[in-house]
């Protein structure tokens, strides 16, 4: 079984999928800085100044306890409904969905090129080849005779 895990994981499937997945994750976190720290303040600035990570809706203060942000919410024990977090994460998936996307269409653009790309075939045989050939097969035929 260890052979066979073995023989697995140096074909190259395993490796390819473990580069993937650490390039995935470096890509999640530059798309999150992205819409973290560039797109939501911008957006926030255009529509009046609004902090989209500190924009949520208490659901049960029982203390009355003052809650300017998400973070002393959940010091407090309040609960929120974070609608500026979930604003975000939203943005950050339809960003990484259309990179991807746009990977998938040039992989499928390049496959289709390589289909156009004309087969090499064998070049015919020359005239001497195939009268070789013809004299070959004529000796056969008469040494079976």
């Amino acid at each position: 079984m260890f052979k066979e895990f073995r023989d697995f994981a140096i074909k190259g499937n395993m490796i390819d999928l473990a580069i993937g997945v650490i390039i995935g994750a470096a890509f999640g976190a530059i798309v999150s800085s992205i819409v973290d720290d560039i797109f939501m303040p911008l957006i926030g600035l255009v529509i009046g100044g609004v902090d989209f990570s500190n924009l949520f809706i208490v659901l049960s203060n029982p203390n009355d306890v003052p809650v300017p942000s998400v973070a002393a919410a959940n010091e407090a024990g309040v609960a929120t409904l974070n609608i500026g977090l979930f604003i975000n994460a939203v943005v950050k998936f339809t960003i990484i969905a259309f990179v991807l996307f746009m990977v998938v269409k040039a992989i499928n653009s390049m496959k289709r090129e390589a289909a156009k790309e004309p087969v090499e075939t064998t070049p015919a045989p020359s005239k001497e080849e195939v009268l070789l050939t013809e004299i070959r097969d004529a000796i056969r035929a008469n040494s079976k005779a």
